[in-house]
C-alpha cells in the first residue's frame, strides 16, 4: 500500500513545529505529574505536623511552580498544535481547491452534489481531527509510557515490567478491541452519511419537483427514518466507548491499589520515607489518564484511512494537481491559428447506450458553429469533451492535432466558457470583472465594460466599479450578469468560445441585444454556440443539428432552411427576432 500523500508531506513541511508541539504536549504531561506528585508529597508531610514551615516550604513552591507550568505549557502546546494544524489545512484547503477547481465538469460527471460535498467537508475535517486528536496524543502517550517503564525499572524491575503489561492493556489491547468493534461501524456510518448528503442535496435541487408531486412528507418521513437507524447505530457506539472507558478507569484504579501496595512495602523496607505513598500514588493517578484517549483515537482510525482513500481515488481518477502537472512537458498551442476537430467521436456513460456516435466535427480559427438539438442529446457531454473534462469512448478529439486530455492544465488558455448562469461573486464589480485575468489593470477591466456596453451603468451606480456585489449579482439583472461574464471572456482573451446557451430565461429584447454584442466583441474568434433556440443562428457560419448522438443536419443556415424541410419548419416556430 502506498504511503498516503496526505499525511506524511505536511509533517515534513512542519518538522520543527510538529516536534515543538510534541516537546510542549510532553512538558504539560511532566508538570501535570509533578505537580500531583508534590502535592502528594506536601499533604502527607504537613500532616505529620512539621516543627517549621521551612521544613516543607520547598513543596509548597513546587506545588505553585509546577501548576503554573502545567497551566501555561498547556496553553502554548494548543496555541501551537492549533497552529500547526491551520497551516496544514490550508496548504490541504488549496491542493483540494486546485484539484477539483480544473476538473469541475469531471466531478460533477463522476460524482453526485452529495459525494463532493462529504468530500469538502467531512474528509478534511477528519484529516485535522487525525493530527490534534490521534497522532499528537498518541506520540505523548507513547513516550509517557516508556518514560513511566523506565522510571520503576530504576527502583524495581518486576514492578516496572507489571507497569507495563498494565499501560499495554491501556494502549495496545483496548485501543486493538476498538479497531475490531469500530471498524465495520465507522465505515457503515460514513456510507450512510454520505446517502443522506446525496438524498438530501438532491432533494434540494427538486424540491419544486417534490412540492409538486405532494410528496415532500413522504420524504421528510423517510429522511427521518434514516437518521433514526443512523441515530441508533450512534448510540450503540457511544455505550460502548462508556464501557471501555469504565474498563479502562477500571485497570487505573488496578494501577493505583498495585502503586499504594509497592509503595508501602518499600516503606517498610526503608526505601522510601512515608510522606512518598501519596506522591507516588497521585501521580500515577494524574500520568494514567494520558492513556484513556488513544482507544478512542485508534477506534476512529478507520473513519482517517476512509477520509484518505476518497480524497486519494479523486486524485488518482486522472485528476493531477497543478504541482503535478508542472512536471509535465507543457504542450505548446498557436493560439493565433487554433483547429479544434473529432473524428469518429464516440461516448457513453458506463455500460449505457452511446450519448455521441462516431461524430466527425472541425472548427477552424474564426469559425462560427451552431449546434442544435433537443435536450438529451448530447450537446452537453460534447462539451465536456471539448474542455477534456470526459474522455471519449472512441475516437479522437484535438486541438492543433494534441489531444485536449493531455492539455487540460491549460486548456483555460484556449477555450473560454459563457454558461447559461453567469456565477459572481460577493466583492466588487471590478473585481467580478477581473476573475476574468487577474493580472488585468484598471484601465483594461473598464475597456471590456464598454466593449460589453456596462460601463454607463456601472458608473452610474453610487460607488462605481467598486459597488459590492452579492453572490449571483442579485441586484444585477440576467442580461447584465450575462455582459459581466462576457467582459470577463473579452480579459481571457482565448482563441475559442464556447456559448452555452446564454439566453436562456432573457426575454426577448434583452436576447436580441446580447446576442448582438457578443458576436460584435468576439469578432474574430472561434465560436462554438451551442443552443436549442434559433435566435441569431443566421450569424453562424454552419449549423449542426444533434439527434440521438449523431449529427442529421450539417450546413449554412440558408443550406438548410432550402434543403431541410425539419430545420425550416423549427426556424418559423421559433420566429426570431431578426438581428
Amino acid at each position: 500500500m502506498r504511503k498516503s500523500s496526505w499525511i506524511r508531506p505536511y509533517l515534513k513541511q512542519n518538522r520543527l513545529l510538529f516536534l515543538w508541539v510534541i516537546f510542549l504536549g510532553l512538558l504539560t504531561v511532566f508538570a501535570t505529574g509533578a505537580l500531583m506528585f508534590t502535592s502528594g508529597y506536601l499533604i502527607s508531610t504537613a500532616a505529620t505536623i512539621p516543627e517549621t514551615i521551612l521544613l516543607i516550604y520547598v513543596p509548597i513552591v513546587g506545588v505553585r511552580a509546577f501548576g503554573i507550568m502545567r497551566a501555561v505549557s498547556r496553553y502554548v502546546e494548543r496555541l501551537a498544535s492549533h497552529s500547526l494544524v491551520l497551516r496544514i489545512l490550508e496548504k490541504m484547503r488549496v491542493r483540494l481547491y486546485r484539484m477539483i477547481e480544473p476538473q469541475a465538469l469531471l466531478l460533477r460527471s463522476r460524482y453526485r452534489t452529495g459525494d463532493i460535498l462529504g468530500l469538502l467537508s467531512d474528509d478534511i475535517e477528519h484529516l485535522q481531527n487525525y493530527y490534534l486528536t490521534t497522532l499528537l496524543p498518541n506520540i505523548v502517550a507513547m513516550v509517557l509510557y516508556g518514560g513511566i517503564v523506565i522510571s520503576l525499572g530504576v527502583f524495581s524491575i518486576p514492578f516496572a515490567i507489571l507497569f507495563f503489561a498494565y499501560i499495554a492493556l491501556l494502549v495496545l489491547v483496548m485501543p486493538w478491541v476498538s479497531l475490531l468493534y469500530a471498524r465495520g461501524k465507522n465505515a457503515y456510518m460514513k456510507q450512510e452519511r454520505n446517502k443522506l448528503y446525496q438524498k438530501f442535496t438532491d432533494a434540494v435541487f427538486g424540491i419544486s419537483d417534490w412540492m409538486f408531486s405532494g410528496r415532500e412528507k413522504s420524504f421528510i418521513a423517510g429522511y427521518e427514518a434514516d437518521e433514526k437507524e443512523m441515530l441508533a447505530i450512534e448510540t450503540k457506539q457511544a455505550r460502548f466507548a462508556t464501557l471501555r472507558d469504565f474498563v479502562g478507569q477500571l485497570i487505573i484504579g488496578v494501577m493505583v491499589v498495585s502503586m499504594v501496595y509497592w509503595t508501602n512495602e518499600q516503606v517498610v523496607d526503608g526505601v522510601f520515607a512515608p510522606t512518598f505513598i501519596a506522591a507516588f500514588v497521585l501521580a500515577i493517578l494524574a500520568l494514567s489518564e494520558s492513556f484513556i484517549p488513544v482507544s478512542n483515537a485508534v477506534s476512529d482510525g478507520a473513519l482517517y484511512k476512509d477520509s484518505l482513500a476518497r480524497l486519494e481515488q479523486i486524485e488518482d481518477a486522472e485528476l493531477l494537481t497543478w504541482e503535478e502537472e508542472g512536471a509535465l512537458e507543457k504542450i505548446t498551442i498557436d493560439n493565433e491559428n487554433v483547429t479544434l476537430r473529432t473524428e469518429n467521436l464516440t461516448f457513453s456513460y458506463a455500460d449505457a447506450k452511446p450519448v455521441l456516435q462516431k461524430l466527425d466535427f472541425e472548427l477552424k480559427q474564426g469559425d462560427k458553429i451552431a449546434i442544435l438539438g433537443r435536450s438529451g442529446t448530447g450537446k452537453s457531454t460534447f462539451l465536456k469533451l471539448v474542455q477534456g473534462a470526459l474522455a471519449p469512448t472512441s475516437g479522437t478529439i484535438t486541438l492543433n492535432g494534441e489531444p485536449v486530455n493531455k492539455l487540460r492544465p491549460q486548456i483555460a488558455e484556449t477555450i473560454a466558457m459563457l454558461n447559461q448562469k453567469a456565477h459572481l461573486f460577493n466583492t466588487t464589480v471590478l473585481n467580478n470583472i477581473r476573475m476574468g485575468n487577474q493580472n488585468a489593470t484598471d484601465e483594461q477591466v473598464e475597456e471590456v465594460a464598454r466593449q460589453v456596453k456596462l460601463h454607463d451603468f456601472i458608473v452610474s451606480m453610487p460607488d462605481g466599479y467598486k459597488t459590492q456585489m452579492t453572490e449571483m449579482g442579485a441586484r444585477f439583472s440576467g442580461g447584465e450578469r450575462q455582459r459581466i461574464a462576457l467582459a470577463r471572456i473579452l480579459l481571457q482573451d482565448t482563441p475559442i468560445v464556447v456559448l452555452d446557451e446564454p439566453t436562456v430565461g432573457l426575454d426577448p429584447i434583452t436576447e436580441k441585444a446580447l446576442l448582438a454584442t457578443i458576436f460584435e466583441t468576439l469578432q474574430g474568434k472561434s465560436l462554438l454556440w451551442v443552443t436549442h433556440h434559433l435566435v441569431g443562428v443566421e450569424k453562424m457560419d454552419r449549423v449542426l443539428f444533434l439527434e440521438n448522438g449523431t449529427m442529421i443536419m450539417n450546413g449554412t443556415h440558408q443550406e438548410l432552411l432550402q434543403k431541410e424541410e425539419r430545420y425550416r419548419h423549427l426556424y418559423e416556430l421559433d420566429r426570431p427576432i431578426k438581428l
